[in-house]
């Protein structure tokens, strides 16, 4: 362990492991296959790239784009990391070049795309010293998955060539049955699954609800001018809105792009370079955008339209703050994305299960609790408090103690051997006579109509609260079935309380204002949070111009060069010599060297100049 955090130390910069690198590591150190959980910006590359350069040999990253490729290459290049890709964008000449070096042993990572696998694996890849192999992006292997790729499912070739070398799978979003069908998919011999929190208490939430496009148009604008200078993403349902939206916000000044299917490659190229290298503070893009990005200083991400699953949203918004510093979303919700999503779905492969993905993802903008919780208990994460950066937290709804209510369908769930779907359930609460339901003997059991008095929307209102605040989960791969959680026996058996927000049948204006009050307290929490005084925002300022002349001149991202985490941490810590530039994050030996002393001149010299009145 003391040669990984000198490796870790050496070339990337940090002191220690975030949770649960270090157990993963060791895993892959056992020649054993893993399966990891970790959401976007929680250093799942960190898992396998350390790894990569103790161990002999090379390892193979299957990456599914070009951009993620290109992004992880130049970012280990600059940390002094031999590592090469192949793929279609580079020449014959420059693929042999790339060959011939993994084939001498001079390079350590070699990112390759599912599609050139089989093409390699005859006759490249096993001449090659395989020490491990990653699947990065692996919720693209399943069938289940919000991003299912056929090539993926052709992977398992590789346990077929390397049956003895450690497989580890990765993916910031997938629930537990895409997990299963990931280790089946791949032939996964006997994987730890390591599921690292899914919280991101750096991303503040936001929804607002029943706006028309002229006054969305009015809160983004007002939005983005409160990040002057941050870049951002939005994302759209349709080629045509991310076309509007640049002409629109080009009207207030603001510098942004397009980037969807209908582009020609490229100019979804040059869309990309220009955001990846700061030319446009914002892009306005489909859904095809972003998994290649690895830009980890992007502040904010807005949903003009509401994504079709929680999956898509998490994998959206985590490409917001993947440096760890404070950053913000807000989406959308309209009943006119519903109608639209609703129709994608039905026209699926897989329906139902997608009409039930896009259902939870409705409650969630519709709902008053946490939504931070809300997140969290989807993919099975317990959380018994609120997090207080979301916009119900910010301004929050009434409640009341819910835990008779939640007693009585947790125990009517429980008295049918957890066999019932939401619909059912409630039936049986209000003691309905339905045939299907007196067939299966459940008008017996103690629970039933001991909710009478309560409506059957007021229950199905409640019920996807007690989802949601993770008392109960559904069971997507058998029939949608209700089951009863740890956190849910707790309040079944009287160990801890329930409170629920009170029922409201119809939306009214005053939860509209909500948005308003969370952006200013959200504001707040932001000039709080960043630079203290107008001295740390001169420095900041300078460290960001050195930092954009460097990348202009070495023709990569500023970002690669340093993060704004970095740059936040050289704002606060001040280093003047190169001993205290060392322990900046992101700062390893051979960024060190390369650029510490242009940075700590800069640095001595603004805290020479005369300083600016408070």
């Amino acid at each position: 362990m003391e040669q990984l955090l000198a490796l870790l130390k050496k070339f990337f910069g940090y002191t220690s492991f975030r949770p649960l690198q270090a157990e993963i590591i060791q895993h892959i150190l056992l020649k054993k296959d893993s399966l990891v959980l970790m959401p976007t910006g929680g250093g799942k590359s960190i898992c396998y790239q350390l790894p990569a350069i103790y161990l002999p040999g090379i390892t193979l990253v299957i990456s599914p784009l070009i951009a993620l490729m290109k992004d992880q290459v130049e970012g280990l290049i600059a940390n002094g990391v031999p590592a090469a890709s192949l793929n279609s964008m580079i020449s014959e000449s420059e693929q042999q070049q790339v060959k011939q070096l993994c084939v001498q042993g001079k390079i350590k990572l070699l990112y390759i795309s599912p599609e050139r696998v089989k093409a390699e694996a005859d006759w490249f890849l096993p001449r090659l010293d395989v020490s491990l192999i990653a699947i990065d992006e692996a919720h693209c292997i399943s069938h289940w998955g919000h991003d299912f790729r056929p090539e993926y499912t052709q992977l398992a070739i590789l346990k077929e060539r390397f049956p003895k070398v450690p497989f580890i799978a990765l993916t910031a979003t997938a629930d537990k049955v895409t997990r299963t069908d990931i280790v089946a998919q791949l032939r996964l011999n006997d994987p730890k699954i390591f599921i690292s929190s899914f919280d991101r208490p750096n991303l503040s939430l936001t929804v607002r609800r029943g706006l028309n496009q002229r006054e969305k148009i009015r809160v983004m604008v007002h939005f983005i001018r409160q990040h002057q200078g941050q870049s951002g993403i939005i994302y759209c349902l349709r080629r045509s809105t991310t076309e509007m939206l640049v002409d629109e916000l080009g009207k207030y000044a603001i510098r942004a792009g397009a980037y969807h299917a209908g582009l020609s490659p490229q100019e979804r190229e040059k869309a990309q370079d220009d955001f990846i290298n700061d030319r446009v503070e914002v892009v306005c893009a489909t859904v095809a955008f972003g998994m290649g990005i690895d830009k980890s200083n992007i502040r904010w991400v807005i949903h003009f339209n509401m994504p079709g699953s929680i999956e898509n949203y998490y994998q959206e918004i985590g490409r917001a703050g993947r440096d760890g510093a404070k950053s913000d979303t807000l989406l959308f919700y309209s009943l006119a994305d519903l109608i639209v999503l609703r129709q994608f779905a039905e026209e699926s492969g897989q329906q139902e299960v997608n009409l039930e993905k896009l259902n939870r993802m409705q409650r969630y903008c519709e709902t008053d609790i946490c939504r931070r919780r809300i997140l969290l208990s989807y993919f099975g994460e317990e959380v018994d408090k609120d997090c207080g950066n979301c916009d119900v937290c910010l301004n929050p709804p009434e409640r009341f103690d819910g835990s008779v209510l939640v007693q009585k369908a947790l125990s009517a769930v429980i008295r049918t051997n957890q066999q019932v779907a939401i619909d059912m359930l409630i039936y049986i609460l209000r003691g309905s006579a339905r045939v299907d339901l007196t067939e299966k003997g459940y008008h017996h059991i103690k629970t039933y109509g001991a909710g009478r008095d309560v409506p059957y929307l007021e229950w199905k209102e409640y019920i996807y609260q007690m989802i949601q605040l993770g008392f109960l989960e559904v069971d997507y791969a058998n029939g949608n079935k209700l089951k009863v959680t740890s956190l849910g026996n707790k309040v079944l058996y009287g160990q801890s309380k329930a409170l629920l927000t009170k029922y409201r049948p119809t939306e009214k204006d005053t939860k509209l204002s909500r948005g308003k009050v969370a952006e200013e307290k959200a504001a707040k929490t932001r000039s709080a949070y960043s630079l203290q005084t107008q001295a740390d925002e001169q420095l900041w300022n300078a460290l960001k111009q050195l930092r954009y002349q460097l990348a202009e001149k070495e023709k990569t991202p500023a970002y690669i060069i340093f993060t704004d985490a970095a740059l936040e941490d050289m704002v606060e810590l001040k280093p003047t010599t190169m001993e205290e530039f060392a322990q900046v994050r992101g700062v390893g030996q051979i960024k060190l060297e390369k650029y510490g002393r242009t940075f700590i001149s800069l640095i001595r010299f603004v805290l020479k100049m005369p300083k600016l009145k408070e």
